[in-house]
């Protein structure tokens, strides 16, 4: 079987990747870029909307534009990209990565150090087990944001969208735009799932209703959706069916979440965060097995591509960093554990002494709340506070601390009511 040699290898070729890729290159490894699509960029080569890169660039690109500023850097730095194939498995101890492609048949790629960055998936129909018929016309929203922006092809002519992730809410506005009715948005919590920009820009601005705390109770149709039913949740979530409603519609959008693609990273028995369903990391974006890196969505699913870049690119440079053999492996720790309203805390541990001055931890919580405090407790001390107009679980949030504030034990967030 055929071998490459490489010091780093990284697994997958979306924004997390390209990040990755660009920085470990810049900071002087030999490096090549597994990609299983025709061509880089990821889920981005979809998003044709602006709306991305207002932190990163100081300007509003399109996800074309947005990750064309990363494949011009591979390009002019001469990275080898290898297109068209698949990894089947990885063997994280050894530092070996097996592919397959058309052009080359089987092979392995045998790196010192590895990037996963394979993003994630949405969840489907079947996971949040909505009953009814199978008929055509039910898509997941990313899906219908593929067939309508790279292939032209129109979804539907009266659609109900499922969730409030971001993704439904920017196709909301996309098919109203190509002259479609969305007849409502229908999201079971009774909070956004999504970006509040989102809502205005998407949902508000074009006049769609959104319906909270209502779930899908069936799906009508045989051939096609001819329907659905509506109905409120009690607060335990629960359909309320003597108050369901039908609804006329030809389509059916699923935005109910996403999960990072994780498959690969089991398979190598890396640790899992539970609570995100992401490899676990440190702050210098390395996981439970040491040659192995992981950034972007495979690790959390993130809400802005600004902050994907900025974790690849740590990740990248620290691949880059174990594979020249200038590394030293961490021996303490202060592990993050969430609590109360926090859904997860990443990275879920945090080597010292740490090499960096500072370290940042992002976190979500798990119901909106509005005037709270932020404070970040080592060992049952508060050691930083930020304050914060409201937080939500569509919205990532972030708390900056002095590393030499940290000492080995426990670190949690709390988000406090103001009195």
């Amino acid at each position: 079987m055929n071998i490459m040699y490489h010091d780093v290898a990284v697994i997958g070729g979306g924004p997390a990747g390209l990040a990755a890729a660009v920085a470990a290159k810049k900071n002087g490894a030999d490096v090549v870029l597994i990609e299983r699509d025709s061509a880089l960029g990821g889920i981005l080569q979809q998003c044709i909307h602006p709306g991305f890169g207002l932190i990163r660039f100081q300007e509003e690109l399109t996800g074309p534009e947005y990750y064309t500023r990363f494949t011009d850097q591979v390009s002019a730095l001469g990275i080898e990209t290898l297109l068209n194939t698949t990894v089947l498995e990885m063997d994280a101890e050894k530092g070996s990565v097996l592919c397959v492609s058309k052009e080359n048949g089987m092979f392995t790629v045998q790196a010192k150090s590895i990037v996963l960055a394979m993003g994630c998936r949405e969840r489907t129909r079947a996971q949040i087990a909505v009953p009814g018929s199978r008929p055509s016309g039910i898509f997941t929203a990313g899906a219908a944001q593929r067939l309508i922006n790279r292939q032209n092809i129109m979804v539907g002519k009266k659609i109900v969208i499922v969730g409030s992730g971001d993704i439904g809410m920017i196709m909301a506005r996309r098919l109203t735009l190509e002259g479609a009715e969305v007849v409502m948005v229908v999201e079971l919590m009774p909070y956004l799932a999504g970006l509040t920009r989102n809502r205005v820009q998407c949902l508000d601005d074009f006049s769609i209703p959104l319906k909270l705390a209502h779930t899908i109770t069936r799906i009508e149709g045989e051939s096609r959706v001819t329907g659905v039913y509506v109905a409120p949740v009690s607060e335990d979530r629960k359909p309320i069916i003597d108050q369901e409603f039908y609804v006329p519609c030809d389509t059916v959008l699923f935005s109910v979440g996403l999960i990072p693609e994780n498959e690969l990273t089991r398979q190598a028995q890396i640790e899992i965060c539970p609570r995100s369903n992401g490899a676990k990391v440190n702050q210098y974006m390395q996981t439970s097995a040491s040659k192995v890196f992981a950034c972007g969505n495979v690790v959390h699913v993130n809400d802005l591509v600004d902050n994907v870049s900025a974790e690849s690119e740590r990740a990248g440079r620290n691949a880059a960093l174990y594979a020249k053999g200038e590394w030293t492996e961490p021996k303490e720790f202060v592990y993050s554990r969430a609590k109360d309203n926090v859904r997860y805390i990443c990275p879920q541990m945090t080597a010292l002494p740490s090499k960096d001055p500072s370290v940042t931890l992002f976190f979500r919580v798990l119901e909106p709340a509005t005037d709270v405090t932020l404070q970040l407790v080592n060992n049952d001390k508060v050691i930083r506070t930020q304050k914060a107009i409201r937080v939500n679980p569509g919205e990532m949030n972030s708390i900056t601390v002095p590393a030499d504030l940290l000492s080995p034990g426990e670190l949690t967030v709390k988000v406090v009511k103001e009195a």
